[in-house]
């Protein structure tokens, strides 16, 4: 099992109502935590290398 660290960045999302559900209903689905899914949607949006950059 990995190591996992605690959060470094604590964010607030609000979603509308049917996000929220739709959400809400994945992860009963699944059995996964919401944190859990937030997390792995982020790491697979593609980000190019320039952006990065520009970011800092």
């Amino acid at each position: 099992m990995t190591n996992k660290k605690w959060a470094v960045k604590r964010i607030t999302v609000n979603l509308a109502t049917q996000e929220a559900e739709k959400l809400e209903k994945y992860c009963q689905q699944t059995g996964r935590p919401a944190t859990d899914v937030i997390r792995e949607l982020i790491r697979s949006l593609p980000v190019s290398d320039d952006s990065k950059d520009a970011n800092k």
